[in-house]
């Protein structure tokens, strides 16, 4: 049986995306779980994403290759361009949780939006856009709003309250061909923004999830 060891920041996101992992691949797999909520907590307290945390993420991703699993997936927006810099030090395919999502979002026009909770994820995401609209020879601007009373609701498990939020601030928005949703806790309110706000709305997990799935069939 295949495996995958997923690394996590966010506990909502580590509590549903295995077994919505299980459910999507359509083969039976064992998954392995890995919380490390101080990876994206600590950059939104002291702005950045320091030496120590790279190390720490270095390490938490060499763990979860040390369980045997033949795929590593890691959750969160925040560490992309660090997984980015590890993969070449792993020896199983190793997938960040946009990097299907920052393919597709640039496809759809000139002007982005992303929308955030955690104000760590605007640098990293950002990066990420560009570099996308780069390989496809393409220019785009890109605008960033978070919320960060959301991103502390979400902590607290308080998702109601979380949600109510960030579909107030979708009222405000307009003039974009594309809103970016910047975090995996975000994706349950895809298709309600896109509602409200009458543009394209992008979330990470179902577009990783299927990244998975073509990656599993060639392993």
């Amino acid at each position: 049986m295949k495996s995958i060891a997923l690394i996590h920041t966010v506990k909502t996101v580590a509590v549903s995306f295995d077994e919505t992992l299980k459910q999507y691949v359509g083969e039976e797999v064992k998954v392995h779980n890995l919380w490390d909520d101080f990876l994206a907590n600590n950059p939104n307290e002291v702005g950045e994403f320091t030496i120590e945390n790279r190390n720490r993420l270095f390490f938490d991703i060499k763990s979860a290759e040390m369980t045997g699993a033949d795929m590593i997936v890691v959750t969160c927006s925040t560490l992309t361009p660090v997984v980015n810099m590890i993969r070449p030090f792993v020896s199983v395919p190793l997938i960040a949780i946009d990097d299907a999502m920052g393919r597709k979002a640039v496809t759809y026009g000139e002007k982005l939006l992303i929308l955030a909770t955690a104000g760590s994820t605007r640098e990293p995401l950002t990066d990420k856009l560009l570099a996308e609209a780069e390989k496809i020879g393409k220019q785009v601007r890109i605008d960033f709003r978070d919320n960060a009373e959301a991103f502390q609701a979400m902590k607290a498990v308080q998702m109601d309250r979380h949600d109510a939020l960030l579909l107030e601030m979708a009222k405000e928005i307009s003039g974009y061909d594309c809103v970016v949703l910047a975090q995996a806790s975000m994706a349950h309110l895809d298709k309600k923004i896109e509602e409200i706000c009458k543009i394209p709305v992008l979330s990470s997990p179902t577009l990783c999830l299927e990244q998975v799935k073509e990656t599993l069939k060639s392993i």
